[in-house]
């Protein structure tokens, strides 16, 4: 993709760094170990063919297969950094047995068919194993691997349980989780039933126009690859600024607005959490089974940090199989969305260092393939821990056996004030002491036509709108709107490791508005770097599955979508939270008028009031280690 937002197309499976000298012709030496296929149409059951690229070993055995199912553009034809992406991949897989296979989903690039977010139909994945297992040269297991839109539809195709997929390496994967747990994130388009922002200006630089240039069907193979030198079917789209289209309202026209293609953000962006359309989709929910044994890779400033991680409990406890359920392995990294193989001797995660976070992800993935995938009695589980972690403060990687770690203790820090914690110079409070929470309110307005802005966070495909990491929040935390609740300085430092939830008592005078929660390292010199973040649309508190409206004036208790991490506060630091009712653009504002809000332009201003007493004991609970 040659656009301003080309960052899925960047990210598109990320999982190894490649031996051979930069100087070298990586396709001379490919030729010289490969058997090289391209443009093979391989038929779905509805006759639709999906445009594939074969790389296996020049041996006679059979060999087990890497398949790489995306929507992003891998045409071998393009500039030099896309054919020598695609060549190394596929020549780190085929050096080490492996036949490396990637395919687009129907209706992108050369495939035929209509395109629709995760791949759907669900069969074509299904039909995909079908026919790589099947060939000569195929051992019959396969394993699939990518990272972001190439590995979202991985887990829902994992549900059908298909004999040769033997197992998965899913990376950034949250936007292919509908329903875990308490999570109901629905592919990453809500968190807490707020829209997530990501979509509109993702959607405006993958998706296909429904009036694209369109190879004929049922082209040649011969075709397709002499066609193939000189087209790649991928759009140049004209440049947006995201920092002010995101501002753009009713929210339902952002791509209309920006002459976007907009089918697919119509039918979605009017969608409530819990509509049966997400159940019929390429989505994974947590009452499908779960047949593949999966090595997760999450990270720390990603788009759906918690479900992700509980994704991988759910399938650690509730999978029918004893040997799917004993063969999950999770790493956790410090990094930005699809960012594993980023991080260096000072790895940077937006403004905040987090020191040396390299890992020998090639080692691990390979390892964990020729143990699934060729059967060899390796050693991948005597050195690969249930699940590796990296702390962020005391900068190491660490090793569980379980998410959270055991050695925890659920502590729970109180907010409280003197009536004035607005802003980083109020007088807000937290203390694990209940009892000296004091029976008072902070207020603040919120108006929607000024929204608390974003600054950093776990995000992705935002354009130039917001970047994503941990930044320091000083500005943002001199806002009215925003209420500030910081610890004393340590005595002594201390980890936090785990699912960290929040409970906020709220009075307004709006039907329906928003809570922010933020998380954040403050350190000795008043710079205060995000950790995590929620926020919860108040109208849903009671479940997604009913719109239960405020009264002026009534206390309501909303417990916010559980955040996560694993973070050392030093010596010195203080914990502090941040209240509020926005977090724009990275997720869209609540207007306040208890309307669909998608479809509304004018919005109502909120006097909110948080709560803390003995009856109304606004917290946060801190998953604490305990030495």
């Amino acid at each position: 993709m040659k656009n301003l937002y080309n960052i899925p197309a960047l990210i598109f499976i990320l999982f190894i760094s490649f031996s051979v000298n930069s100087q070298q012709d990586i396709v001379e030496q490919l030729n010289k170990i490969a058997v090289i296929n391209q443009k093979v149409m391989v038929p779905m059951r509805d006759g639709i063919r999906l445009a594939t690229d074969i790389y296996r070993p020049k041996t006679d055995k059979k060999v087990p297969i890497i398949f790489s199912r995306t929507p992003y553009n891998f045409n071998s034809w393009g500039d030099g950094k896309e054919k020598n992406g695609i060549y190394k991949r596929a020549y780190e897989a085929v050096k080490r047995g492996y036949a490396y296979v990637v395919q687009n989903e129907r209706g992108r690039y050369f495939s035929e068919g209509e395109w629709d977010i995760l791949g759907v139909p669900l069969t074509d994945g299904y039909d995909a194993f079908s026919w790589i297992s099947t060939q000569q040269w195929s051992n019959g297991r396969i394993g699939t691997i990518g990272c972001s839109s190439t590995a979202e539809w991985q887990m829902a195709v994992a549900a059908l349980d298909h004999p040769s997929h033997a197992a998965m390496v899913p990376q950034g994967f949250g936007a292919g989780v509908g329903r875990v747990g308490e999570y109901f994130e629905q592919g990453n388009w809500y968190r807490g039933g707020v829209e997530q922002l990501l979509f509109p200006s993702w959607l405006y630089g993958v998706e296909h126009d429904k009036f694209k240039p369109r190879i004929p069907s049922g082209a040649t193979q011969e075709d397709l690859i002499r066609i193939s030198r000189f087209y790649d079917l991928a759009p140049e789209n004209p440049k947006v600024d995201w920092s002010e289209a995101f501002n753009h309202l009713p929210i339902q026209d952002l791509l209309k607005n920006v002459n976007g293609k907009k089918e697919i953000y119509d039918k979605m962006i009017r969608r409530k959490p819990n509509d049966p359309d997400w159940y019929t989709g390429g989505l994974y929910h947590d009452d499908m089974e779960f047949g593949v044994p999966s090595f997760w890779f999450v990270s720390w400033y990603d788009i759906a940090t918690s479900p992700n991680i509980a994704l991988f409990n759910h399938v650690r406890i509730n999978a029918k199989d004893l040997g799917v359920r004993d063969n999950q392995y999770l790493v956790i990294a410090p990094t930005l969305h699809c960012g594993y193989t980023r991080a260096s001797e000072n790895t940077i995660v937006g403004e905040r260092s987090v020191g040396d976070a390299r890992l020998n992800y090639d080692e691990q993935i390979y390892s964990w393939f020729d143990l699934m995938l060729k059967n060899i009695d390796n050693d991948f589980k005597e050195k690969t821990s249930r699940v590796q972690y990296y702390t962020m403060g005391s900068n190491k990687w660490q090793n569980s056996e379980q998410w959270p770690p055991e050695n925890i203790e659920m502590t729970n820090f109180y907010l409280t004030s003197n009536g004035s914690a607005n802003t980083l110079n109020g007088d807000g409070k937290l203390t694990t002491l209940k009892r000296k929470v004091k029976n008072n309110t902070d207020s603040f307005l919120y108006d929607p036509m000024n929204p608390v802005q974003s600054v950093g966070g776990g995000v992705c495909c935002m354009g130039n709108a917001l970047k994503g990491g941990s930044f320091d929040q000083q500005e943002i935390e001199l806002r009215k709107d925003v209420l500030v609740y910081s610890t004393d300085p340590l005595k002594k430092g201390f980890e936090v490791t785990g699912f960290i939830n929040s409970t906020i008592y709220l009075s307004s005078d709006v039907k329906d508005t928003d809570i922010t929660v933020k998380l954040i390292d403050v350190h000795p010199d008043g710079r205060a770097f995000n950790i995590d973040e929620t926020i919860q649309r108040v109208r849903y508190r009671e479940g997604y599955d009913k719109e239960v409206f405020m009264e002026k004036g009534k206390v309501y208790k909303v417990n916010m979508t559980p955040m996560s991490t694993s973070n050392y506060f030093k010596k010195g630091h203080q914990i502090r939270i941040e209240i509020s009712s926005s977090n724009f653009p990275r997720f869209a504002r609540n207007l306040n008028t208890g309307g669909n809000n998608y479809d509304e332009t004018k919005s109502v201003i909120a006097n909110n009031k948080i709560h803390y007493s003995k009856k109304h004991p606004s917290s946060i609970t801190l998953p604490i280690v305990i030495n």
